[in-house]
């Protein structure tokens, strides 16, 4: 059987990441992934998750695909590609059937068709269904169900999650890969991806938040009992950090940015008050002594500013101070001295940094890297789906013949996005 390769590219502001897995079949015929390519480019023409500037987001992605095919020696054809940003949405839906067979047995297409009553409910101007992930079933009035399949009765209702892209971004995102000479898998909403490299199912049954924080936003997905409770984005991240730096010290973004990665503490306190430091040695026109507890307390006051806002999330869905599991902080934006401890005091739950947990390879230092989670979880999200286990790893019902569905409404959106490319 010939090896496959399943390709993940994650969009981002700032920087451009294509992660990529290669399907090997074992001796006793069972199939492992391993990560055999990663790689990162810098990003243009791509802000917030939505294209600014097309010719030059199209040659980001063009240097990104080249230098991923240079590093594994093979030529990629398709990705599955994330999306996120403040253009997308989750939204609650509700679908309710009569069972079709005259003996009452929920067959799989009773399931279907649940769904599809569900998605017809949600049907703004303007926006793409990504997913629908099924949350609970039930079955003439038992609710609580998770697998309804086999099952006797004559009404079926289900409560799921609809999430939705606006048209304009998600197509011209879409628009700009295929230029490229690729071919789309799947669009995929990134946190849903992410969660696939970094969280167990142990930590979804149990309760955990997921705090991803990139460039330009923060997202946040939220699970508990195994699924999908609340996702939002937060336009803020660590750009923000590095404005605030650039501004209180009134030197360049440039300077701004050596600044953020090299010196600074997210939280002021893990500074020394003597330590001090010259622009001139991180490339700025003239020699300026700063304090770097000065610059730690201007970077604390931003990071704890966006936990905040994600404390707000939780305080909405009644879940603050209530997640056993804590918090995992992932994303580019994270890596910061201080922030886990700057998390903890906000958000007053345990918290630590998110990392895949994909066996290791040759690229573990990249894989486990948190900037390439959503990548990274690109393909674990294609691999699954591959193997038909995407619905019951990622939210949904675990219901086998649902992931039979999903790729029926993934594939004409397909379609759909392809007609707008001339």
């Amino acid at each position: 059987m010939k090896e496959r390769l399943i390709a993940g590219i994650d969009l981002g502001s700032s920087t451009i990441r294509l992660a990529i897995g290669q399907i090997v079949v074992g001796q006793d015929k069972r199939e492992t992934l391993n990560i055999i390519g990663a790689v990162e480019v810098p990003s243009q023409g791509i802000a917030k998750g939505a294209v600014s500037a097309l010719e030059d987001a199209v040659s980001s992605i063009s240097a990104c695909l080249e230098q991923a095919e240079r590093q594994i020696g093979l030529p990629l054809s398709e990705v599955y590609m994330g999306i996120s940003g403040p253009y997308t949405s989750v939204q609650a839906t509700k679908g309710v059937i009569g069972v079709s067979r005259a003996d009452g047995e929920i067959r799989p297409e009773d399931v279907h068709r649940a769904l599809e009553s569900a998605r017809a409910l949600v049907n703004p101007a303007n926006y793409e269904i990504l997913h629908i992930l099924p949350r609970r079933f039930s079955v003439d009035g038992q609710g609580g169900i998770k697998d309804p399949i086999g099952m006797q009765g004559i009404r079926l209702e289900v409560d799921a999650h609809v999430i939705q892209g606006l048209s304009t971004p998600v197509r011209n995102l879409t628009k700009a890969l295929f230029r490229t000479g690729l071919d789309i898998s799947e669009v995929v909403f990134a946190p849903l991806a992410t969660s696939a490299a970094v969280l167990t199912p142990r930590q979804r049954d149990l309760g955990v938040a997921l705090v991803n924080m990139g460039a330009s936003t923060t997202s946040l997905a939220v699970y508990e009992e195994g699924e999908l409770l609340h996702a939002a984005t937060i336009p803020l991240g660590s750009d923000h950090i590095t404005s605030d730096i650039a501004i209180g010290l009134r030197t360049s973004l440039e300077v701004a940015e050596q600044f953020k990665r090299s010196c600074v503490s997210a939280l002021a306190n893990q500074v020394e008050k003597r330590e001090e430091l010259d622009l001139r040695d991180l490339g700025a026109d003239q020699s300026e002594i700063v304090s770097l507890r000065f610059v730690s307390g201007i970077v604390q006051a931003r990071v704890e500013e966006i936990f905040e806002r994600v404390e707000r999330e939780l305080q909405q869905i009644e879940r603050s101070g209530m997640l056993p599991v804590g918090v995992l902080l992932t994303g580019g934006g994270v890596k910061l001295r201080g922030m886990t401890d700057v998390a903890k005091a906000t958000l007053r739950l345990p918290v630590s940094i998110g990392i895949s947990h994909q066996t290791p390879t040759p690229l573990s230092e990249a894989v486990q890297d948190p900037a390439f989670s959503t990548a990274v979880g690109l393909v674990v999200w294609g691999f699954e789906n591959e193997r038909g286990e995407s619905l019951g790893r990622h939210g949904s019902s675990g219901a086998r013949p649902s992931s039979a569905f999903f790729q029926k409404i993934s594939t004409p959106l397909k379609k759909i996005f392809k007609s707008f490319i001339p």
